[in-house]
């Protein structure tokens, strides 16, 4: 299958280029500057030149393939705004990808991320949140995962609340971020929230099998670690960076801090089974290792 992926060269989607590539798939990839070109065409990857913003090249690039891989995204978390204009830039992308698809039965893949469901796990059947900080991307995948209803294959990946690979990544990674810059290695509130967490080379393995054998109008869970308490990751990057942990306010993770301070462990069983999705990688502690100071 020749394969259209957006966010091809980030921590996610380096690892599901070369998963497509070494399962028999060829990638086209959106690249937005020479860097971005150069590691993809390194990995095996056509590349199409272009940003999330660039409406055409997006209708273009799905155009020409016989599926899409959605993973970019803004990452500008430092205000509301920022974070409001990144979600805007994103809805508008997965619009043009969706309406070029539409009619086709192709698949179409986006990204997404695991509900907050209070006193338990999260599961696949759960509805993403639509308001908050991030309802807008949630309402967003709704009307991916609606394009079922007109002939497109669609279908969402939850990724947890860290996607992470030699230490690095998600949720786990800002943490570390700012425990570098701030000399303290904090969780927000007493800790005990948990916080489900996937390596990335186990995730991109799911996007490869929602893209190969996903039912139109599905979600699927890319967890692999249910639920790691904050500070038992917060101990870890404290240990490996020689800094002290301690609980800091919940507004030091600026407009996701009262993301970081829910507990929201999610469930994976119905993707395994249904998907036969196995995690092979190493957890989030145990990949946290690999930090270096």
């Amino acid at each position: 299958m020749r394969v259209f992926v957006t966010g091809g060269t980030g921590l996610v989607g380096s690892a599901v280029v070369a998963e497509l590539l070494g399962n028999a798939h060829t990638v086209l990839a959106l690249a937005r500057s020479d860097a971005s070109a150069q590691a993809a065409r390194a990995a095996g990857a056509e590349v199409i030149r272009g940003s999330l913003a660039d409406l055409d090249v997006l209708r273009a690039g799905a155009a020409r393939v016989d599926g899409v891989i959605h993973l970019a995204f803004g990452n500008d978390f430092s205000s509301p705004d920022a974070l409001a204009r990144s979600i805007d830039e994103e809805t508008a992308a997965l619009t043009a990808l969706g309406e070029e698809l539409v009619g086709s039965d192709r698949p179409f893949v986006t990204v997404s991320g695991t509900p907050a469901v209070p006193g338990r796990a999260a599961t696949e059947a759960d509805p993403v949140p639509l308001d908050g900080p991030v309802g807008g991307r949630g309402r967003a995948v709704n009307a991916v995962l609606e394009l079922a209803s007109r002939g497109v294959r669609s279908s969402a990946v939850r990724l947890p609340r860290t996607v992470h690979n030699q230490g690095a990544g998600g949720f786990a990674g800002l943490l570390t971020g700012i425990a570098r810059q701030s000399g303290v290695s904090g969780y927000p509130g007493d800790g005990t929230q948990r916080w489900p967490a996937v390596h990335a080379l186990d995730a991109a393995a799911l996007f490869r099998l929602a893209l190969e054998r996903a039912p139109a109008g599905t979600a699927w869970h890319a967890v692999a670690d249910e639920g790691d308490a904050v500070r038992d990751i917060a101990e870890v990057i404290g240990r490996r960076l020689g800094l002290p942990v301690a609980s800091v306010p919940a507004e030091t993770y600026g407009p996701i801090g009262p993301i970081f301070a829910i507990d929201q462990p999610a469930s994976s069983d119905h993707t395994r089974q249904a998907l036969d999705w196995v995690p092979k990688q190493p957890g989030l502690l145990a990949d946290l290792e690999n930090i270096r100071p």
